[in-house]
C-alpha cells in the first residue's frame, strides 16, 4: 500500500504539473502555438510577449497554484513517511518536472519558476512568500525576470532550512534550484553577454 501511495502521488502530481497553462491560454485566445514564439517556453514571461501584462500575471498565478495543489493534497491525504515529509517532496519534484516536460506537449514546457515557487509556498508559506517577494524586487529593479528567478530560487534552500528546519524540504529546494537554474542556462549566457531581454 505504501508503494502504491508513492506511485499514485508522483503520477498525479506529474499530470497536474503537465497541464500547459500558458500554451492553453495563448492557443485559446490567439490560435498560436506559444512554443514557436519568443523563447519557446510556455511560461508566463513568454505569454506576456503575446498577450500582455494581464495574462502574464494570470499565467503566473495559475502556474503557482498548479505547483501548490499536488503538494497540499500530499500533505493532507498521504501517510507514507509522513514524519519526514517525503511524499509532499516527491509531489513537488513531479509537478515541476511535469511543468517543464509536459506529457501533453511532447515533453516540452516552461522553466518551472512559478510552479516551483508554488510548491515552496505549499511546503512552507513563509519561505514561499519571502522568495516571491525577493523575485519581485530583483525583477523590478533589474528588469530581468530570469535574474530574479535564478537568485530567488538559489536562496530558497537556506530560507527553507532556517524557517522550517525540515531537511527534506530544504533538500528539495536545493534540487529544484539546481534544476531551474539549469533550465535557465541560455538566459545566463545572454545575461553575461548583455543580450537578455528586459521586461518593460
Amino acid at each position: 500500500m505504501e508503494l502504491l501511495e508513492i506511485i499514485l502521488t508522483i503520477l498525479a502530481a506529474y499530470l497536474i504539473g503537465s497541464i500547459p497553462t500558458g500554451y492553453i491560454i495563448v492557443k485559446a485566445f490567439t490560435g498560436q502555438d506559444i512554443r514557436t514564439i519568443g523563447s519557446g517556453s510556455t511560461g508566463a514571461t513568454n505569454v506576456k510577449r503575446v498577450m500582455g501584462k494581464k495574462w502574464f500575471f494570470i499565467t503566473l498565478l495559475l502556474d503557482a497554484f498548479k505547483g501548490a495543489l499536488p503538494v497540499i493534497l500530499a500533505k493532507i491525504f498521504t501517510t507514507t513517511f509522513a514524519g519526514i515529509g517525503l511524499l509532499p517532496v516527491l509531489a513537488a519534484i513531479a509537478v515541476i518536472l511535469g511543468h517543464s516536460k509536459s506529457i501533453f506537449l511532447k515533453f516540452t514546457g516552461g522553466k518551472s519558476v512559478a510552479s516551483g515557487v508554488g510548491t515552496i509556498l505549499a511546503l512552507n508559506w513563509q519561505a514561499g512568500l519571502i522568495i516571491a517577494v525577493i523575485w519581485s524586487i530583483i525583477t523590478y529593479l533589474s528588469k530581468y525576470v530570469s535574474l530574479g528567478s535564478i537568485i530567488a530560487l538559489a536562496i530558497s534552500p537556506f530560507l527553507m532550512y532556517f524557517l522550517d528546519g525540515h531537511i527534506a524540504y530544504a533538500v528539495y529546494c536545493a534540487l529544484a534550484a539546481i534544476y531551474v537554474i539549469w533550465l535557465h542556462r541560455s538566459n545566463i549566457q545572454r545575461l553575461l553577454k548583455g543580450e537578455e531581454n528586459k521586461v518593460r
